[in-house]
Parts: C-alpha cells; sequence; structure tokens
C-alpha cells in the first residue's frame, strides 16, 4: 500500500511543476521586448540668416526698339543707293537716295518761271506808277489806271503760285536723300538699288532701329498695378527692372519702368508697361522674349530661410527647428513674402537658429536627426546628400 501512495504523491509533484514551467513560459512569452531606438533621420538643414529682399512682380516681356522707323519713299524713282545691312548709322546719315534728276529739272522750270512772272509784274508795277501819276493830272481815264491795278494783282497772284511750285519742287529735291532720324542700326534691305520706288511701296526699303537704349514691354495684372502705383508714388518715381533669358535664365541686364499705359485693357484685366534699359552690350535684341521681374521695394535686415524649410500644417506654416541635442521641434512662423528661394520670416525664428530643408516627411516633433558634419545616421540612413553643416548655412 505504502509503495502505490508514493508514486502518486511523485506524479502530482510533477505536475505541479510542470503546470509551473508551463506558467512560466507563458508569462516570458507575452512580455515585449524593450523598444528599439529609432535611428536618427538623414535631413538637410541650413541656417536662419538676414539678408536685403527685394520684393519683385514677374512678367514676361519681349524686347522692342526703343525708336524704329521704316523707310517708306515719298516720291517716285530709280534707287540709287541704299545704307549696308546691319551698320550702325548716327542721326543724319544717308540712308537711301532717289535718282534726283527729274527732280532737279523740275526745280529749274519752276525757277525759271518764276522769274520770268516776277519781271512781268515789276513791269506792270512800273506802268501802274505812271498811269496813277497821269490820272492825277486828268491825263488818262480812271479806267485805264483802275485796269492797270487789276493786272498787277493778277501778276502778283502768278508769282506766289510760281513760289509755291518752286518750294513744291524744291521739297521732292530733298526727298531723293532720305537720312536717319537718330542713331541706330540698319536692318536688312527689302529693295535693291537699281529697282524703281514710289510712295506706294508701303512694304518700305529699309528699316532703322535704336537699341541703345531698347525697350522691354511687358503687361502686369491690374491687381499687381496697385501694387506698382504705390510703390512708384503714382509712377512718378522710376522702378528698377532686371531682364532674365527664357532659355538660361541668364541676366541680361537692369533697367527702370518708364511708362505706364493710360488705361487698363478689358479684355485681359492688364495694365501693359514699358521699360528703359540702357543695353550697353546689346545683350537685348528687339522682338527677344524675355523674363522681367519688377523690385517694388527691397526689405533690409530680412529674417530669411530657404523656401523648402516652409512646410504647411493644419494650423499654418511651420518649419522643423533642430535644438542643440539634434532634435526637431514643430516651430509655428509667420511668412511675410517668398521671393525666389527664400521665405522671408516675419515671427517665429531669429538669426543663427537651423531648419531642416529636406526630409521633413520623415520627421515628427521629439525624432533626432543627422546631417553632413553632425551625428552620424545609424544603419537605416545616411546623411542627405549637400546636406548642410550644423553652424552652416
Amino acid at each position: 500500500m505504502g509503495t502505490p501512495r508514493r508514486f502518486r504523491w511523485g506524479f502530482v509533484v510533477l505536475g505541479v511543476v510542470l503546470v509551473g514551467l508551463i506558467g512560466w513560459w507563458l508569462i516570458a512569452g507575452i512580455q515585449k521586448p524593450p523598444p528599439r531606438r529609432q535611428p536618427p533621420v538623414a535631413v538637410t538643414i541650413a541656417k536662419v540668416s538676414t539678408a536685403d529682399v527685394p520684393i519683385t512682380v514677374s512678367a514676361l516681356g519681349a524686347a522692342q526698339a526703343w525708336q524704329g522707323v521704316l523707310i517708306v519713299p515719298q516720291i517716285s524713282g530709280r534707287l540709287t543707293y541704299v545704307a549696308k545691312e546691319g551698320e550702325d548709322v548716327r542721326a543724319g546719315a544717308l540712308l537711301v537716295q532717289i535718282d534726283c534728276a527729274p527732280y532737279l529739272a523740275t526745280l529749274m522750270q519752276a525757277q525759271g518761271q518764276l522769274r520770268r512772272d516776277q519781271s512781268v509784274l515789276a513791269g506792270h508795277r512800273i506802268d501802274l506808277e505812271r498811269y496813277q501819276t497821269l490820272l492825277g493830272q486828268n491825263s488818262i481815264a480812271r479806267q485805264t489806271a483802275e485796269d492797270e491795278a487789276a493786272q498787277v494783282k493778277q501778276d502778283e497772284g502768278t508769282v506766289e503760285a510760281d513760289k509755291g511750285a518752286v518750294a513744291a519742287a524744291q521739297v521732292n529735291v530733298r526727298y531723293c536723300k532720305i537720312v536717319s532720324p537718330m542713331d541706330g542700326r540698319v536692318g536688312v534691305r527689302l529693295v535693291d538699288p537699281g529697282n524703281v520706288v514710289s510712295p506706294a511701296t508701303t512694304s518700305g526699303v529699309v528699316s532703322v532701329n535704336q537699341i541703345e537704349p531698347i525697350a522691354v514691354t511687358f503687361t502686369v495684372p491690374q491687381g499687381d498695378f496697385q501694387r506698382l502705383v504705390s510703390a512708384s508714388a503714382g509712377f512718378t518715381r522710376a522702378l528698377a527692372t532686371r531682364a532674365t533669358s527664357q532659355e538660361t535664365g541668364a541676366d541680361l541686364g537692369a533697367g527702370e519702368l518708364v511708362v505706364a499705359d493710360n488705361h487698363v485693357d478689358q479684355a485681359t484685366g492688364t495694365v501693359q508697361m514699358k521699360a528703359r534699359f540702357a543695353n550697353a552690350g546689346r545683350q537685348l535684341w528687339p522682338g527677344q522674349f524675355v523674363n522681367v521681374a519688377l523690385t517694388l521695394q527691397t526689405l533690409q535686415n530680412a529674417v530669411a530661410v530657404p523656401a523648402p524649410a516652409v512646410n504647411q500644417g493644419p494650423k499654418g506654416p511651420f518649419v522643423y527647428l533642430v535644438g542643440p541635442d539634434d532634435k526637431v521641434a514643430a516651430q509655428p512662423v509667420t511668412v511675410t513674402a517668398t521671393e525666389g528661394s527664400l521665405a522671408v520670416v516675419q515671427t517665429g525664428l531669429k538669426p543663427g537658429q537651423i531648419v531642416v530643408t529636406d526630409g521633413q516627411m520623415s520627421l515628427r516633433p521629439g525624432l533626432s536627426v543627422c546631417y553632413a558634419g553632425g551625428p552620424p545616421c545609424g544603419p537605416a540612413g545616411r546623411a542627405a546628400p549637400g546636406g548642410g553643416r550644423r553652424g552652416g548655412g
């Protein structure tokens, strides 16, 4: 009896031990492993700085000659000379010459007729003086003296007509030579010497364009027009204007706004503007399309960050601010303007602080970051190429 009872107690002890082991295993199995620390996020950074930021209005523009003239003949005749294509000319330089022989002959005829009629008039005036003397002596009839006075009046009219014919002939002679009204550059000629031209040649013979200075025309929306009025004190003060290439973005020179059109185009809601560029390097050419930046004002010593640093959240714009411990915090900011690659911040930042400019999608407040020159990145990432350096711009 004793032996079977010992076996039973042995099985009971063994069962208790097994239950304890199973319970320990279950409890140990449901315990969570300690959380792994998230590695730093690779970002690029920049330092908050101060800068003089110009506030501009941008537009598409086109260069055109400051002055341009198309030479159209005012008389008929054979072309004997046309200025060289592509030549720079001064005001008063000969551009076009028409064979003047027929017009010189006409002028000589008109001058000869004038001299003849002036002689006839002089003879009748002498006769009138003689008849008036005889009339005072009652030696001739009054009718004779009055007829002579009428003849003098007629001759005077003839002389005036002759003078007009001479003046017209002189004008035609002057039209034989056409000179440049301003300094400029001669274009491609449209009619070669030897051809016969006339006032009906409306396509012109040659053109001259003034390109130093040159004009750039563009339009601005009427909303921006109000800003221009305020910035220029009603267009009494010139506004700085800069032109850049549409293809390469290269700087093509600086000018100033000189003309605002006198009405708003109701079809487009825009106002046409005209800026004057010295164009000493001739980087602008008539007909060339350019990008125009019109400076309204320059914000002096403005707090600025790279534009990509500004994010939009439910509560407005914010930036990720990097603290001394290389952890980020969401910092609300007030942005007054974005010009090119810079955002001007009115409140929320101070010069010298560090902000994240790339990699924000992987961030949340409190996370650590790494960057070139900063703490090393963990195995999850590497510092972003070109990342900012702590304390650098």
